[in-house]
């Protein structure tokens, strides 16, 4: 039987720099993790959004509600009354 010669392993190009998994990926690959890294971005961003615009309506409702309660108004209009001559 014939020995078969052993094939060096490539080598990146004459840099020292270890090759990273950008550089080991097929392009196309690498293209749609990266769309699908921004599409998630985008979902997280709308999500972020949607918690904001929620708990925006939700402190105007309560705003809302202690308007109509005249138990509260009262004790606000005291509480600045007492503040100024304080």
């Amino acid at each position: 039987m014939a020995a078969k010669k052993k094939q060096p392993a490539a080598r990146p190009a004459a840099s020292d720099k270890p090759a990273t998994l950008k550089d080991m990926l097929n392009p196309e690959v690498l293209a749609k993790l990266q769309a699908q890294a921004n599409e998630l971005k985008a979902t997280e961003q709308e999500r972020r959004d949607e918690e904001q615009r929620q708990a925006a309506e939700a402190k105007k409702a309560e705003r809302k509600r202690l308007e109509n309660d005249f138990e509260y108004l009262l004790g606000q209009s005291e509480g600045k009354k007492i503040n100024k001559y304080d």
